[in-house]
């Protein structure tokens, strides 16, 4: 683009963001190691498939950084429209795996088009934003730009339902940010509250999550809350030290996927969870710098983009291993098994980078 220039990536950023990856490849395989050695007699079967996907990533992270992230302004619309589309075809042809179809199988390779739909929106709504930024102070315009995001959010939403509130959710923040007026807020919040208890009632597995989380001792399946707050109980201030939990030894069920955090309570302790969170905060206070330093509107609406999306995604899972919220299935970010996260997650880093790397 004409009128600006190129400066150095933000290295804070980079730092904080590779610490969290190497704490997590550490603590993954802490916590995978059994569970690989019985289904597969190989303890670094899913260590292996990570670091696999993450070298991917950081490539991919780095090509992303270093090219002008307004190229992407051109693909937005169709990106979004891929998202539908994959959306469609997990629900039409998705592989089932613990009862939630959510991949597309190529072959030897699983892909969970959920994960794709997140960088989509946050392109799509950074573009239309944009486009409507003159309007963003009318009721209508805000309105329409939130309806516009609601196709892919009832359809990942059927299979997903806590992606499809972080997608919710990065759309708000995204129009909040870019809106004149607060006080419509109001309004939208007393819709997407309606919306949401419409879209609970419509399953009854959904509300059988809401009694589960009320009373998990009454049900078999609040069995794995249970032994994952009896982790977090366990670790104490310093934990058991690295290695030594028991509750991974196949008491917490699928310890590496969404309930890893309470593996890194019970081995790491409060201090070892709170260093980790505190590198979360680094991470969405960076965001926020080159938010609100991007070079145009465009790039600040990517930022926040990227913020809204860790924020929510920590915390929703931090609650649910908490039992603060009902189970809803999310990973934590750059710590949970997941290959497809982590690659679309530094893409997604790499964005922001390319936002911080230009000024006017």
């Amino acid at each position: 683009m004409p009128g600006l220039k190129k400066r150095k990536y933000d290295y804070t950023l980079l730092a904080a963001l590779f610490l969290l990856m190497i704490m997590g490849l550490v603590i993954l395989y802490s916590t995978s190691a059994y569970n690989g050695e019985v289904k597969f007699h190989d303890s670094f079967y899913y260590l292996k498939k990570q670091v696999f996907a993450t070298l991917l990533g950081i490539a991919a992270m780095f090509v992303m950084a270093g090219m002008d992230y307004h190229i992407w302004r051109h693909f937005a619309i169709p990106g979004y429209m891929i998202a539908i589309f994959l959306s469609i075809a997990v629900m039409l042809f998705g592989s089932e795996y613990n009862g939630s179809k959510r991949w597309l199988s190529l072959g030897p390779f699983s892909f969970q088009p959920s994960e794709f739909a997140k960088v989509a929106v946050i392109l799509f709504l950074a573009y239309l934003v944009t486009k409507n930024v003159k309007k963003m102070g009318n009721m209508r315009t805000m309105f329409l730009i939130m309806v516009s995001i609601l196709p892919i959010v009832g359809l990942v939403g059927a299979s997903n339902l806590s992606t499809a509130i972080i997608i919710l959710g990065i759309g708000v923040i995204l129009v909040f940010v870019a809106s004149p007026k607060y006080a419509q807020f109001i309004w939208m919040g007393a819709l997407g509250c309606g919306f949401m208890g419409i879209f609970l009632a419509l399953e009854s597995y959904r509300l059988e999550r809401l009694a589960i989380w009320r009373n998990p001792e009454k049900f078999e399946k609040g069995y794995q809350t249970l032994q994952g707050l009896y982790a977090i109980g366990s670790g104490g201030l310093f934990g058991r030290g690295l290695g030594e939990s028991v509750q991974k030894l196949g008491f917490v069920p699928e310890a590496q996927n969404d309930m890893i955090f309470s593996i890194v309570c019970e081995e790491l302790g409060l201090f070892g969870a709170g260093f980790i969170l505190i590198l979360f905060l680094i991470l969405i206070w960076r965001f926020f710098v080159i938010a609100t330093h991007a070079a145009d509107l465009f790039g600040a609406l990517i930022a926040s983009g990227a913020m809204a999306h860790m924020m929510i995604q920590v915390i929703l899972n931090i609650a649910v291993v908490t039992n603060t919220i009902p189970n809803t299935g999310i990973t934590l970010p750059f710590i949970s098994y997941g290959g497809t996260s982590v690659v679309f997650l530094l893409l997604e880093m790499g964005l922001v980078l390319s936002v911080s790397s230009l000024v006017k």
